[in-house]
């Protein structure tokens, strides 16, 4: 890198899959109107970006245009940003499922175990894998330096900005808002989470390098 890239991070806006308790990655599933609301809010608070990065699910793509009406730049469609998909399950709004989705994360970012999966779903290791080939794709596109945001998803952000980064437990019970937007940045010492919504500054690991 000639310079430090920002990436400005953020989970889509209220959507309409997490209003109905719908379990899964649900790629059609679109923004709510109060989603809409936050989205504007969002763009119009962010600092000046240079482009965005989306996940190809309707609800990340309504929240990234969003920020292209308020700053005038351009979007990328990236499929490696989308959920975690779970397979089988997906859609599915019973307790079991949804307990289990939530404990499979938990292996993922506390544990370390990225061999979990939900159901015949992805393995924490193949979420990491495209999150990481994402970010290493926008570092190639920008390897002066600059500022990015980069929409995307709860689950999907979480696991692989917590390997990339090394936070960890750090993060756990913080889990990412919607149109929240927190910092990871690349420079010199490599992938660096600098801010995430909800966490505990007490809590928070010394910042090393991904691989």
């Amino acid at each position: 890198m000639d310079g430090v890239l920002e990436l400005i991070c953020l989970r889509h806006a209220e959507s309409e899959n997490v209003v109905a308790g719908l379990a899964g990655a649900l790629p059609n599933a679109p923004l709510t109107a109060r989603g809409r609301v936050q989205a504007a809010a969002m763009a119009r608070a962010l600092t000046p970006i240079e482009h965005i990065y989306a996940s190809t699910a309707e609800r990340a793509r309504q929240t990234a245009e969003a920020i292209t009406r308020a700053q005038g730049v351009a979007v990328t469609a990236m499929p490696e940003l989308i959920e975690v998909g779970i397979g089988g399950l997906e859609g599915r709004t019973d307790p079991a499922t949804r307990a289990r989705t939530a404990a499979v994360l938990r292996s993922w970012v506390v544990d370390g175990n990225l061999d979990a999966r939900v159901g015949d779903g992805e393995t924490g290791c193949a979420v990491v894998a495209r999150i990481a080939e994402a970010f290493e794709t926008i570092a190639g596109a920008h390897r002066g330096g600059g500022s990015v945001a980069v929409v995307g998803h709860v689950a999907s952000l979480t696991a692989g900005v917590s390997v990339l980064c090394g936070l960890g437990s750090a993060v756990w019970g913080s889990p990412l808002p919607h149109a929240v937007p927190f910092r990871v940045l690349l420079d010199a010492r490599g992938w660096r989470c600098v801010t995430w919504p909800g966490a505990s500054p007490g809590a928070w690991p010394e910042a090393s390098p991904g691989a």
